[in-house]
C-alpha cells in the first residue's frame, strides 16, 4: 500500500511514521519549507523560544513518551517560586501559581466565581467528547455562544471577567464565538477547565529544551519529506487515489491523509467533490486570532520582585503572559498573548504601534523596567498562508449538532488527522499525535 500524507505537522508525522512502521511506502508533502506545522522555533537574544506550540502538561503521556524516544529533555515552566498577577477591572490581584488558583476577589465575586466554576464543570462531564452532538441537551447547549451563558451565570463584573479572559487564553477567540457545548466538550475533552489554565499539574507544565519543534523535526528524520510542496488537489476514484500540487505534480497512491486543520482541508480541491455535509462543516469551524510576542531583558527582573511572570487581565492587548526565559535564567524573556478580537484590532496597527502596546501591557503587569526591553519578537498567526491562524478551531452555535457527526469519519480513500479531530486532549500536541496514531490505524484497518 502508497500513502500520501498532506501536512507535516506533528498529526501528519505521527501517522507517517506509523504506517511507515508497519510497512506502508509513503511519502509527506508538506506547503511550508519546514516541518512542524503549527510547531516553529525561533530566537530572540541568541536564545530559542517557541513561535507555535509550547507547552506539555498533566495527561499528554503521548508526547511525554515521544520527548524521551527522540533523545530530548523537557524543564518546568518558571511557576515554583513568586505570585501570579491578575488584573480584572480594578481589582489587582497576587495569588501562588498552583492549580486551581483563583483571584482573592470580593467575598461576593469569590462565591460567585465559585459557582459558576461548579456549574460548568458539572455540565462538562456530562458531555461525551467522542460524540458531543449526543448529549441529551445538546441542542439547547449548542444553540447558545458561551458568552450568553456567562452572562447568564455569572453575576459580578469579576466573575464574567475571568471566564472571558479564560476562554480568549484557551480559544484565542471571544466568549462570543463559540457555542456553550464546544467550550463544555474543550474541557472535558483536556481533563477540566482548572488543567486548560494551570501550570503545575495543568496544560502548561513543562517545556522542550530547545523548543517544541525539535519532536517534529526528529519525528521527520527518517520519513520521505517533501518541502514547500503546497497540494491544490486531492482525487480519488475505485482504483486509487493521488493529489496534485501547486507545481502540477502528481503523485499517485492508495489512500490519502490530509493531517490539516478543517478550515484548511476546505481549501483544497476535491475529484469527486466532498459530500455537501463535510464541505459545509469546513467552512464553519474557523481558527482562533493569536499573536506571540516576546520581548528580551537582560535578566529575569520580576523574579526579583516576587513575581513568577505570570499574568492574567481582562484589559488587553496583552491579557495573558509567562515566563519563557531559558533555564539557566541567563536572560529573562517575557511571552504575551495577544487573542480575539484584541488581536484582530492589534494585527491592523503599524509594526511601532503594535510593539509599543505590548511592552506597555508588560509595563503595566511589572513596572517600568519591562520598557527597556534589548529585543522582540512576534509571530501573527493568523497571517500565515498555511495556518491561517491558531491555536485550533472553534465551534460557532449549532455547528456540533449540525455538522459534528462528519467531523472525523474518512470520505471514501480519504482520511483526516489534526489536533481539531482529537478525542482526548483536543487542540494540543498530544492531541494532534494522538489523532495521527487513530488515522494510521483507521488506514491499516481500511486496507486490511
Amino acid at each position: 500500500m502508497r500513502v500520501v500524507v498532506v501536512g507535516a505537522g506533528l498529526a501528519g508525522l505521527s501517522a507517517a511514521r506509523d504506517l511507515q512502521r508497519a510497512g506502508v511506502e509513503l511519502v509527506v508533502v508538506e506547503a511550508r519549507d519546514r516541518v512542524g506545522g503549527r510547531l516553529e522555533g525561533g530566537t530572540i537574544e541568541g536564545r530559542p523560544v517557541e513561535l507555535g506550540g509550547t507547552w506539555l502538561g498533566e495527561g499528554h503521556t503521548r508526547m511525554y513518551a515521544l520527548v524521551e524516544e527522540l533523545g530530548l529533555e523537557t524543564f518546568r515552566t518558571w511557576n515554583d517560586e513568586g505570585k501570579l498577577l491578575i488584573q480584572l477591572g480594578t481589582k489587582r490581584a497576587l495569588v501562588s501559581g498552583t492549580k486551581g488558583a483563583v483571584p482573592r476577589l470580593n467575598p461576593v465575586a469569590l462565591a460567585d466565581l465559585a459557582q459558576g466554576m461548579a456549574r460548568f464543570g458539572r455540565l462538562a462531564r456530562s458531555v461525551d467528547p467522542a460524540q458531543p452532538w449526543a448529549h441529551p441537551r445538546a441542542e439547547r447547549l449548542d444553540g447558545q455562544t458561551f458568552e450568553s451563558w456567562v452572562r447568564r451565570t455569572l453575576r459580578t463584573p469579576s466573575g464574567r471577567a475571568y471566564f472571558r479572559v479564560a476562554t480568549e487564553a484557551v480559544f484565542a477567540a471571544d466568549a462570543s464565538d463559540l457555542s456553550l457545548l464546544h467550550a463544555l466538550f474543550y474541557a472535558v475533552s483536556n481533563a477540566d477547565l482548572e488543567t486548560l489554565l494551570a501550570v503545575d499539574r495543568g496544560a502548561q507544565q513543562d517545556r522542550v529544551v530547545g523548543g517544541s519543534v525539535l519532536v517534529a523535526e526528529r519525528m521527520a528524520a527518517d520519513l520521505d519529506v517533501r518541502l514547500s510542496t503546497p497540494v491544490t488537489t486531492v482525487a480519488q476514484d475505485d482504483s486509487g487515489a493521488s493529489v496534485v500540487t501547486r507545481s502540477g505534480e502528481t503523485i499517485a497512491a492508495d489512500r490519502v491523509v490530509v493531517a490539516l486543520p478543517p478550515t484548511l482541508a476546505g481549501r483544497l480541491h476535491y475529484d469527486p467533490v466532498l459530500p455537501a455535509w463535510r464541505d459545509q462543516l469546513t467552512q464553519r469551524v474557523p481558527a482562533g486570532t493569536v499573536a506571540k510576542t516576546f520581548a528580551a531583558y537582560p535578566t529575569p527582573f520580576w523574579r526579583d520582585a516576587g513575581l513568577n511572570g505570570q499574568a492574567a487581565s481582562d484589559t488587553g492587548p496583552v491579557k495573558v503572559t509567562f515566563d519563557v526565559s531559558p533555564p539557566d535564567g541567563s536572560v529573562g524573556i517575557l511571552l504575551g498573548f495577544v487573542e480575539g478580537g484584541e488581536a484582530r484590532r492589534w494585527q491592523r496597527l503599524p509594526e511601532g504601534e503594535r510593539r509599543r502596546a505590548v511592552l506597555d501591557s508588560f509595563v503595566r503587569y511589572f513596572g517600568p523596567q519591562a520598557a527597556e526591553s534589548s529585543a522582540y519578537v512576534e509571530k501573527d498567526w493568523s497571517a500565515e498562508e498555511f495556518t491561517r491562524g491558531c491555536y485550533g478551531a472553534h465551534f460557532a452555535p449549532g455547528v456540533w449538532t449540525s455538522y459534528g457527526p462528519a467531523l472525523r469519519p474518512p470520505v471514501g480513500r480519504v482520511h483526516w488527522a489534526g489536533a481539531e479531530y482529537a478525542v482526548q486532549w483536543n487542540g494540543y500536541m498530544e492531541g494532534a499525535v494522538r489523532s495521527g496514531a487513530t488515522t494510521a490505524r483507521e488506514v491499516l484497518e481500511a486496507d486490511g
